[in-house]
Parts: structure tokens; sequence; C-alpha cells
């Protein structure tokens, strides 16, 4: 049984960076939201749910919205993981491990995550991570047990990475 290795780092970003990460993770709530309100929608018509396939043919149409424009301005790999994570909670519901998925709402537990370890960068030597298409100042790598292998940044009282990196898996 292969163990995995994961570390946790503290973004330091400036103001602009700040900004941008925030607007990522809006971005991944409006797609979230929006798509589980088409569900809904369809639902409430008598049509069965669109997969994440059909769902991720839409995000396409609406990156390219002149409405919804400003979605292109964020990386589409965190845009179609929150298409993802829609799909798994509809999963969930329908297996009846949860209830039936609910909106995100601004400033609870805000986050994306970039799915490709090959997006992030580390640079221990200068004490920064390359993420979210810009150089970020990082402290305190913690390490810890287990992890997905993706990247997820995540506000709480600052922005945070973990990084789960297979290569030094333990056990």
């Amino acid at each position: 049984m292969q163990r995995l290795q994961a570390f946790k780092y503290e973004l330091l970003p400036n103001g602009q960076q700040e900004r941008q990460m925030r607007r990522f993770a809006g971005s991944c709530r409006f797609v979230y939201n929006k798509a589980l309100a088409l569900q809904k929608e369809r639902h409430e018509q008598g049509q069965k749910k669109l997969g994440y396939a059909g769902l991720c043919q839409l995000l396409t149409e609406w990156r390219h919205s002149a409405d919804t424009a400003w979605l292109a301005d964020a990386p589409v790999h965190p845009l179609q993981q929150a298409l993802q994570d829609l799909e798994r909670a509809y999963s969930h519901f329908f297996a009846q491990r949860a209830g039936f998925p609910r909106f995100k709402k601004k400033g609870r537990s805000d986050s994306f995550r970039y799915p490709d370890p090959k997006q992030i960068q580390l640079d221990q030597a200068n004490s920064r991570i390359f993420t979210a298409q810009t150089w970020l100042a990082a402290l305190s790598q913690q390490p810890r047990r287990g992890g997905q292998g993706q990247e997820r940044h995540r506000i709480q009282a600052r922005w945070q990475v973990v990084r789960v990196d297979p290569d030094r898996a333990g056990g």
C-alpha cells in the first residue's frame, strides 16, 4: 500500500494576487451554482440531468458568451473541477450518502484546485510557489499524510496550498 506525502504551504499574496485568487474562487462558485440551477430547472421540466461532459460543453459556451465573458479570465481547469464537484455531489445524493446539493455561498470555504500537479511549481530556494498564473511567496512547509493528488487553494484566515507529492511517498 502506497502512502502519499502532502505538504501544506501558507501563501503570502500581494493585494493584486489576492484579488485574482478571490476572482478565481468566485468564478468556480458561479459555475457550480449556475450548473446546479440548470440541473434543478431540467429536473422541474422532467428532463434528465446533464452529465459532466454536457456541463463542460456548456462551460465552454459560458466562457465565450458576452454575458459571462469574465469567466474566460479564470483558468479552465479549476472551473471544470467545480463541475466535477457538482457531479460528485449528485452521485452522493443518488447513492443516499448525502443530501441534495446546495448552492455555494460567498465566503464559505471559498477554494479552487488544479487537478494537474504540473500546473504548480515549487521553488524552495526562493520560498515561492507558481500557482494561479503567478509566483507567490510561501511560508511554513508542514508535512501531512494522505491527500487526493491535487492542488487545492483554500481561503481560511489566509490562502493555503496543499501539495501532494507522490515522489516523496512514505511506506
